[in-house]
């Protein structure tokens, strides 16, 4: 099963598409057939993890690759870009960028991504110039979020381009996830990016990962 890259062994892509309700489940059979098809056999390719918004209008591909070369050359090869834009055409990307991690914790969560499990993504978008102090206050505020009782590990990244930063987080349940959001403790966590950033989440299910070796899916 692929896993969130702490050490930055493989680099990561994240690529976000909008989508209406009704379209998702097609979105994402859709960017299936397109991996196995065509990116898993690709040289470099490490795997694709799909993960659908519980409010049915993201899909969300978190996906890894040996090198940042590797990657460009894929996104390089004019026959299987055209084939994938094809395939796309009637979807809309909304965000794609190459991503590194920088913050993970606690040392010991499992890192795992696999079929079922639920994801809170935090989007972060601002200038280059800014990038370097929310990651510092990131790091200075991850402890108070890891507070709440269901939130198994937050892992931030970065994007190479310096205008993102995600935080992709394991939660054991949703359920309490709006303690997050309303509760005095967590009022840092909500606060420190204000003015240095504009702020976004979605939450999530993991249903479909792909490997070299293996693909993996929520059972139907």
């Amino acid at each position: 099963m692929p896993s969130i890259a702490k050490h930055n062994e493989v680099i990561t892509v994240i690529i976000i598409f909008a989508v209406e309700p009704e379209q998702q489940q097609e979105l994402i059979n859709t960017i299936v057939e397109f991996v196995e098809a065509d990116v898993k056999h690709q040289p470099g390719f490490v795997s694709s993890s799909l993960h659908k918004s519980l409010d049915g209008i993201r899909v969300l591909n978190y996906a890894q690759w040996k090198t940042l070369e590797d990657y460009k050359a894929f996104l390089n090869n004019s026959e299987i870009q055209a084939r994938g834009a094809a395939k796309l055409a009637n979807f809309h990307l909304l965000d794609s960028r190459v991503y590194e991690v920088t913050i993970s914790l606690p040392e010991s969560a499992d890192l795992t991504i696999s079929p079922g499990r639920l994801i809170h993504l935090g989007e972060f978008r601002m200038k280059p110039e800014n990038q370097s102090r929310l990651i510092e206050l990131e790091r200075e505020n991850v402890t108070i979020a890891l507070e709440h009782p269901d939130l198994l590990s937050a892992n931030f990244h970065r994007s190479l381009d310096g205008t993102r930063t995600m935080n992709y987080g394991f939660w054991q349940t949703l359920d309490n996830f709006e303690l997050l959001v309303k509760e005095p403790k967590f009022a840092p966590v909500r606060e420190y990016w204000q003015g240095l950033s504009e702020n976004e989440f979605h939450l999530y299910e993991v249903v479909f990962t792909e490997t070299k070796e293996q693909k993996s899916k929520v059972k139907s």
